[in-house]
């Protein structure tokens, strides 16, 4: 990268440590633990204007070392064949809009990973925190560890565009609320906790289902929410989604489906009737 554009996307200010961006054959490496001269980390402005210049450059293969903390990596992407590697702890609205890539993230994840994306594949070798797959249209989130509440609030699909989360550990409360469509798996794989789901589980929800691993008693549920055992139909649905997660993972998820319950809305309209219809 010449100077001139170096200056551009930092702004004139130097950053020092290594080369900042480094190139290993059909793949690049971008430390985005460099400071500047003040000794600030890199900002994330910075960091996703280095993404976006590879992207247009039409590499295939970036990946992002020493990341720690900056926002909306890779949001907005829509190159279906690029692949992004991410060492460290991404910032907030990680894939926002994503449509098509594949993300892969050997750390944690704060909140609204893959907030309103479409397509492509978010990976999670740690944990997702609050409002993982906001508004979610479509693609994958799969999540080795726990994640926090409001995961998978008001996903949805269409014309069977369908969006999935897959929860390797636990979820707390308020998950998958006011779900229109689109599928959330708590596979609560180690099997430790009393039960792997907080309160409030699928409030407002309308469309879509829930499959969780373990105890889930109906007052967890939200209002809404219907609770009930596995049924031979559900199995190969629920198959795909959990194979997607033994791959990503090379793990052997748990199969005991006697163990598994489904949440379903008990309507397309669960709070019809209750608004207040006085006229303003």
């Amino acid at each position: 990268m010449d100077a001139d554009a170096w200056d551009s996307i930092t702004q004139g200010k130097r950053l020092e440590v290594k080369p900042v961006v480094e190139r290993l054959d059909d793949k690049v490496i971008i430390h985005a633990d460099a400071k500047d001269d003040a000794g600030k980390l890199m900002h994330y402005k910075t960091l996703n204007e280095l993404i976006r210049r590879e992207i247009e450059a039409g590499t295939k293969h970036i990946i992002l070392q020493g990341v720690m903390g900056q926002r909306y990596i890779a949001s907005t992407v829509k190159n279906k064949d690029l692949y992004i590697e991410i060492h460290g702890t991404p910032g907030n609205n990680l894939g926002a809009f994503l449509d098509g890539a594949t993300i892969e993230v050997f750390g944690n994840a704060q909140d609204m990973t893959g907030n309103t994306m479409n397509s492509g594949r978010i990976i999670i070798h740690g944990n997702a925190w609050d409002v993982t797959g906001l508004a979610a249209r479509g693609g994958s989130i799969l999540i080795k560890g726990h994640t926090g509440y409001r995961v998978g609030i008001h996903m949805k699909e269409y014309q069977g565009i369908r969006p999935c989360i897959v929860i390797g550990e636990t979820a707390k409360d308020y998950l998958g609320e006011y779900m229109a469509g689109g599928v959330i798996v708590v596979l609560n794989f180690s099997g430790k906790a009393h039960s792997p789901v907080g309160q409030q589980i699928g409030a407002g929800i309308h469309g879509g289902k829930i499959f969780v691993r373990g105890r889930v008693e109906e007052h967890q549920l939200g209002p809404g929410a219907n609770l009930s055992s596995l049924k031979e139909d559900d199995i190969p649905e629920l198959f795909s989604y959990i194979e997607q997660f033994e791959k990503a993972f090379h793990l052997d998820a748990p199969k005991d489906w006697e163990e598994y319950v489904k949440i379903t809305p008990t309507s397309s309209r669960p709070f019809h009737g209750h608004y207040d219809p006085t006229p303003i």
